[in-house]
């Protein structure tokens, strides 16, 4: 609820969605991405792979400046969909060059399944990767968001049990408590 006070646009940080696949990271991204419009921001919304592709065409026809500046006028930038589809070469380098414009000027919203360390491999570059998290975790917020997913909890029992005992359709259970049992009155609060 904090961020749908849009105070992080005014500041132009950036708001990191972190989590699985199906977990509402689009969803969050496009309900903030809505308020930001009712307020009377600009907004612009696309997946990583989709704006690389952009920057890149922008590039060959000798327009990526124009583009870019295209880009840094909206309040707000949400790029989805980070390490879902790998990145073009050069795309990580196209990327960067948009971020550092935006940065402390332009708000963004980020989602992506992979988490920062893996952003290396994401971006095919573990140079540019570093580059971007240096200014896209330097005046930031993360949400890291945990769960099974929204499209696969109703039909769990028709995944194969190979891909159900590698993928988290279900919340992990509580581990196991160690030690003194927990008070009776707890115990019926907790349980059941």
């Amino acid at each position: 609820m904090a961020l749908a006070g849009l105070d992080f646009i005014n500041r132009a940080e950036v708001i990191h969605l972190l989590g699985p696949p199906g977990t509402g990271k689009s969803h969050l991204a496009t309900a903030l991405a809505v308020e930001a419009v009712r307020a009377g921001k600009s907004v612009y919304f696309i997946p990583l792979a989709d704006l690389v592709a952009i920057l890149a065409k922008a590039e060959r026809e000798g327009a990526l400046r124009e583009k870019i500046r295209f880009l840094c006028r909206c309040s707000l930038l949400v790029v989805d969909e980070i390490g879902y589809l790998p990145v073009t070469p050069g795309g990580g380098n196209l990327f960067f060059q948009l971020v550092n414009a935006r940065y402390e000027k332009g708000a963004m919203i980020l989602t992506s399944n992979r988490g920062f360390a893996e952003w290396g491999e994401v971006f095919g570059d573990p140079v540019v990767a570093t580059a971007l998290l240096d200014r896209l975790l330097h005046h930031a917020v993360v949400v890291q968001i945990e769960g099974s997913s929204y499209r696969m909890r109703q039909h769990a029992n028709l995944v194969p049990e190979h891909v159900r005992s590698s993928s988290p359709l279900h919340p992990p259970r509580a581990p196991k408590r160690r030690g003194r049992p927990p008070s009776k009155v707890l115990a019926d609060q907790s349980y059941g």
